[in-house]
């Protein structure tokens, strides 16, 4: 009797679970966003919910928490509730900032389901154009002469631009300085204003700058020079051996989330990056759609971060 109640239960539940996934949505998806307005993260994100909103056939908002490297914004969507209605747009920092942390402020692996990513691409090495530099070797010989070394800005504390610099440093032993932001958008506008002279940015962040020649791009950090730049030398080429970084964009959910909700979610997804404006804007930054199955993206999380833990431990580097 007890057997037959509780396959009954678990009847009822999947039940429970493909109606409740065949009505979703009934009302509007909030999408954080774990950076200021303005950056290229935004700016993907944007397009991403203008996308599925018009899919899905209700409101997607999207809601900027910048601060904290993106831990603020993870660690809201880490406590919300699991249906769905919750959703946290991430990037590469999500992984390299709980790497970077002592005492992690939210657990890649275990406070949330992953969803599906939509692409990834190079970072694009820039200094502010005042400072006269053209390449990569410009920028350490002014770094070993200068009595302050030389500074970079970051979208953030333990951010892919953060931990790009940090790596950059150990592999070339020049004094450099670290300076964070909250978001890509403020460091872009203090990197432009000269009060801050190197980033390691996002080609969906930086783009623009380089190509109205208001940055100089010294470098790019992928293993083959980019499509879009075709005479600028890879990090790699300019001296700097291993030195091969990309970022990349996806969605997650607070853990527990039902499967057949994050299916639909991971479909829609899809769809949304595989056609305009979202595949346009990726490809025309340099960016290679990349997507993927929650378990695939699930495995590529967990890899990445016991890299970058390995990373971070062989630099010795901890967040302030």
């Amino acid at each position: 009797m007890n057997f037959l109640l509780k396959c009954l239960l678990v009847l009822m539940c999947v039940s429970f679970q493909l109606t409740f996934a065949a009505s979703f949505p009934q009302k509007p998806i909030t999408l954080i966003v774990p950076f200021a307005p303005g950056g290229g993260t935004d700016s993907i994100a944007r397009d991403l919910a203008k996308a599925l909103a018009e899919s899905l056939k209700q409101p997607v908002v999207v809601d900027n928490r910048g601060g904290g490297g993106g831990a603020i914004g993870a660690q809201m969507v880490a406590k919300a509730d699991s249906d769905g209605y919750t959703l946290l747009f991430i990037t590469s920092t999500f992984v390299t900032h709980s790497a970077t942390e002592t005492t992690p402020s939210y657990d890649v692996e275990k406070d949330f389901a992953p969803i599906a990513m939509i692409g990834r691409g190079p970072l694009m090495v820039v200094a502010n154009k005042e400072l006269g530099f053209k390449t990569i070797a410009d920028a350490m010989a002014y770094a070993k002469k200068s009595p302050d070394g030389i500074n970079y800005c970051s979208a953030g504390l333990g951010s892919i631009n953060h931990l790009s610099g940090e790596l950059f440093k150990q592999k070339t032993n020049i004094p450099m300085t670290h300076i964070p932001y909250k978001g890509s958008g403020p460091a872009t506008l203090d990197l432009l204003a000269g009060r801050v002279q190197l980033f390691f940015a996002t080609m969906p962040t930086m783009l623009q700058y380089v190509e109205t020649n208001r940055v100089t791009l010294l470098a790019m950090t992928s293993d083959k020079r980019s499509p879009l730049f075709p005479n600028t030398p890879t990090v790699i080429e300019s001296g700097i051996p291993g030195f091969e970084i990309s970022t990349w964009w996806g969605v997650v959910a607070p853990v527990g989330t039902p499967a057949s909700i994050v299916q639909t979610l991971n479909q829609e997804i899809q769809k949304a990056a595989s056609k305009d404006p979202l595949k346009g804007r990726l490809l025309k930054e340099g960016a290679q759609l990349y997507q993927t199955t929650p378990a695939q993206m699930q495995k590529l999380l967990s890899n990445e971060l016991q890299q970058w833990r390995s990373v971070v431990k062989s630099t010795d580097m901890k967040l302030q």
